[in-house]
C-alpha cells in the first residue's frame, strides 16, 4: 500500500455519512444443548445469556462510527420493544446520530439467532416486508441530507427502499453533489440507477446479470452487465469473497483486488464494512480505485482476526503499514475498544480466555503458558501491566522493556488474539469488565489465589492452572545477564 492510502483513514474524522435503509435488531441467544426433546426430534437449548446489536443499515452506521466518522442513521422502526431497543442502541453508540422515524403500523425487523457450542442452530425472524410509507422515509432522509458528505443506501429488501424512495433519494443526493453508495438486494439493478457505485456480492451480481463464474473474466462481464443495466451508474464493485473484489468503472480498465485476509473466520458483516469504508474514503476525497483498495483492506480485517463486524481507523492504518510497520499492532487495543472486540467475539459464540502478566523478557515458560491458555479458549485476551504497574510490583529497575515493546512482541504471537494494558496493581478490574469464560494462570497458584477467580466462577466460567516449565524466570534471566 502506498503512503497516500495509509494516510487516508486520518481524514475520516469530521466526515458525515448518511445511512438510509432497512434497520434491524440482531438478537443472539446463547445456551447449551445436551438432550433431545421427548416431544419431537429436536434439540433442547438451555438458555444462558442474550445479547443485542444493531443490524442491517444499523451495522453500516456502526462501522462508520468505528472508523472515526460520524454516522446518521435514517429509516423506520416500529412502536414496539424491538424498535425501542434499536433506539437505545443508537443513543449509546459514540459517533452515531439518529434520524429514525417511528411508524406505528410497521413491525421493527428483528432477527434472533440461537447459538450453542459456537454453532448457530436456528434463526427466527420477525419482520414486515410490505412497502414502507414513502413520504415518512423521505422526510427523515431529506432532513439529514444537508449535513452529510456522502450517502449509503443499505437495501435488505424489507420494504424501506422502494423504487420511489430510491429514485427520490438518489436524485436529491446528486442534486447537491453527494456521492451515493448502494448495497443492493434487488435483482432489478435499474432501480439503483444514478448512484455513484453499487457493491453487490458475487451471488447478487450473478442473480441480477445472469453472469456466473468465479474467475476474473466472469467478474468483468458481470460488472459490464451491471453498468449496461443502469446507464447513469458510475461504477460497480463486485465483492467476491476469497477471490477479492473487482471494480468496473465506465471508460476505465477493470481493477482486480486480491483478498487480503490470511485467516477467514466469519464473513458476516463484511459487506457493511466495505460500504462504510467506501463512503468515508469518498467523503475524504479519494477516487473510486483508492476507496476500493482501502475497502478491500478493511474487509480483510473484519473477516480475519478481530472477530467482530467493525474495524477502526487505527487498525486499518496498522494493516496498511504492512511490511513497513508492525503487523501485530491491530491486536493491541485500549480498554474500550478491547471490550467492543470481545463483545463481537461473544456475538459469534466464541469462548473468551484471559491471562495476564508483566512479560518483561519473553522466555519459553511464557510461550508454553500462552499456548496452554489459547488451547483452553477460542480467543485469548492478554492483560499486560503498564510500566508504572511493573515498577510498583518489581522495583525501580524494572521493566527492562517498555510497555510498547512488550505489547508489540506479545501481539506478534499466534496464541495471542488481543493485548490490552492495565495500570492497576492487579487485573481484577479488567477481569470484571471482560468476564472471561476461561481464566488462565500458572500452576504456582491455586484456584483460590488467582485474582479474579471468584468473578469468573460466579459467571459460570472456569480457571485453568497451566503447567510451568522448570527453571524459567524473568528475574533469574535478568540476574544472570547482570552477573559478570
Amino acid at each position: 500500500m502506498d503512503d497516500t492510502l495509509a494516510r487516508l483513514p486520518d481524514a475520516f474524522s469530521g466526515k458525515t455519512v448518511l445511512v438510509l435503509g432497512d434497520v434491524m435488531l440482531d438478537r443472539f441467544v446463547y445456551g447449551a444443548v445436551d438432550r433431545i426433546s421427548p416431544e419431537a426430534p429436536v434439540a433442547v437449548i438451555a438458555i444462558e445469556r442474550e445479547t443485542t446489536m444493531l443490524g442491517g443499515a444499523g451495522n453500516v452506521a456502526r462501522n462508520v462510527a468505528a472508523l472515526g466518522g460520524k454516522a446518521v442513521l435514517a429509516g423506520l422502526i416500529g412502536d414496539d420493544d424491538a424498535g425501542r431497543a434499536v433506539a437505545a442502541l443508537v443513543a449509546r453508540e459514540p459517533g452515531l446520530d439518529s434520524a429514525l422515524a417511528v411508524d406505528p403500523a410497521r413491525r421493527t425487523t428483528e432477527k434472533t439467532r440461537y447459538v450453542a457450542a459456537s454453532h448457530q442452530m436456528l434463526r427466527a425472524d420477525r419482520e414486515d416486508r410490505h412497502p414502507a410509507d414513502t413520504a415518512l422515509v423521505l422526510e427523515t432522509f431529506e432532513k439529514a441530507l444537508a449535513a452529510a458528505d456522502v450517502v449509503v443506501l443499505s437495501d435488505y429488501a424489507k420494504g424501506v427502499l422502494t423504487p420511489e424512495v430510491l429514485a427520490a433519494a438518489i436524485a436529491a443526493a446528486r442534486a447537491v453533489g453527494k456521492p451515493v453508495i448502494v448495497d443492493p438486494k434487488s435483482r432489478d439493478l435499474a432501480r439503483y440507477d444514478g448512484a455513484t457505485v453499487i457493491k453487490p456480492n458475487r451471488r447478487e451480481a450473478a442473480e441480477a446479470t445472469g453472469v456466473a463464474g468465479a474467475g476474473d473474466e466472469a467478474a468483468e462481464a458481470a460488472g459490464e452487465a451491471i453498468l449496461a443495466a443502469a446507464p447513469n451508474l458510475s461504477a460497480a464493485l463486485v465483492t467476491r469473497g476469497a477471490a477479492g473484489m473487482t471494480l468496473s468503472q465506465r471508460g476505465a480498465a477493470h481493477v482486480h483486488l486480491p483478498a487480503s485476509a490470511l485467516e477467514v473466520f466469519d464473513v458476516s458483516g463484511a459487506g457493511d464494512t466495505v460500504a462504510a469504508t467506501l463512503a468515508l474514503s469518498l467523503a475524504a476525497g479519494a477516487d473510486l480505485a483508492a476507496a476500493a483498495r482501502l475497502a478491500n483492506a478493511a474487509a480483510g480485517l473484519v473477516v480475519a482476526k478481530l472477530g467482530t463486524d467493525v474495524v477502526t481507523a487505527g487498525e486499518l492504518k496498522a494493516v496498511l503499514a504492512g511490511a513497513h510497520g508492525d503487523p501485530g499492532q491491530e491486536k493491541i487495543a485500549a480498554r474500550e475498544r478491547m471490550l467492543e472486540i470481545v463483545a463481537g467475539w461473544r456475538a459469534r459464540g466464541l469462548k473468551v480466555g484471559f491471562t495476564n502478566g508483566c512479560f518483561d523478557l519473553l522466555h519459553p515458560g511464557h510461550v508454553s503458558l500462552l499456548a496452554q491458555a489459547k488451547a483452553a479458549c477460542d480467543r485469548l485476551v492478554l492483560g499486560l501491566n503498564t510500566d508504572a504497574s511493573v515498577q510498583r510490583l518489581k522495583g525501580p529497575t524494572r521493566p527492562v522493556q517498555k510497555e510498547d515493546a512488550r505489547a508489540a512482541v506479545l501481539a506478534s504471537l499466534s496464541a495471542v488474539d488481543l493485548v490490552t494494558l492495565f495500570d492497576e496493581d492487579t487485573p481484577l478490574e479488567l477481569i470484571t469488565a471482560i468476564k472471561p469464560d476461561v481464566l488462565v494462570k500458572g500452576a504456582d497458584y491455586t484456584v483460590e489465589t488467582v485474582v479474579g477467580s471468584d468473578v469468573v466462577l460466579a459467571n459460570g466460567g472456569r480457571v485453568v492452572l497451566a503447567d510451568l516449565k522448570a527453571g524459567q524466570s524473568t528475574t533469574a534471566l535478568i540476574a544472570r545477564a547482570n552477573t559478570p
